[in-house]
């Protein structure tokens, strides 16, 4: 299969995490995110176990109830980092940027919270390669965030946009309750999806990854 590595490159290096160009008033339709989660599903997942669920919240009543809870979780922290970061640092655009989607978040069209059957604490002690919490957080935190990758990356390509967040995850029993979410699925964040206003995203700055890489050594540079 031969692909297009100018346009592959291209929906690799600018889907970005979205935040003041998600587009509010525009509905997304069902077979459109449907379509995105059908493709995330090719994602790997530790020891194939397929353990991926995804919850949709559309009703107006249980986006404010999770706004309120990312908000309470986490609020005070990005409206005072926004306040006291650079504006025109990078940094400081993202800071602004994520108090913007805290203060916002109700309104998107659509939020996606994906799941993953299995809960960390019972991992622990009960994986191959000793039950740490490191292997125990990689084996079922890998067995989604692949498929949360793969849904942005479908959402790109249809103009649509997205981010990842966690904050609500401070409150996530509450979250689980107000969803119906049996306690032994584990919420991986959540993801605010829409149109964006635009299509026009760039790569980021980011640092050579020459001087990122390593070979053989932590010691020895690739470079």
């Amino acid at each position: 299969m031969d692909f297009d590595l100018a346009q592959t490159d291209a929906l690799l290096s600018t889907t970005r995490a979205v935040r003041k160009r998600l587009d509010f008033d525009r509905e997304v339709p069902d077979d459109v995110l449907l379509e995105c989660l059908q493709l995330a599903v090719q994602a790997p997942t530790g020891s194939n176990r397929q353990g991926w669920r995804w919850m949709v919240v559309r009703d107006a009543a249980k986006k404010a109830a999770l706004a309120d809870m990312y908000r309470r979780a986490g609020g005070e922290y990005l409206a005072a980092a926004a306040a006291q970061s650079d504006s025109a640092s990078q940094s400081g655009r993202v800071m602004d940027s994520a108090n913007y989607l805290a203060q916002n978040l109700q309104d998107v069209p659509v939020m996606v919270i994906p799941l993953i059957v299995g809960r960390m604490e019972e991992l622990v002690g009960n994986t191959p390669g000793g039950g740490n919490l490191t292997n125990a957080a990689a084996g079922l935190m890998g067995s989604i965030i692949p498929a949360m990758w793969s849904f942005q990356l479908a959402l790109r390509s249809r103009g649509l946009g997205s981010v990842l967040t966690t904050i609500h995850l401070g409150l996530e029993a509450e979250a689980a309750e107000l969803l119906g979410i049996p306690a032994h699925i584990s919420q991986a964040g959540l993801l605010p999806v829409a149109y964006t206003k635009g299509t026009d995203f760039k790569p980021a700055a980011r640092p050579a990854v020459s001087e990122i890489t390593y070979l053989d050594s932590y010691k020895n540079p690739i470079a």
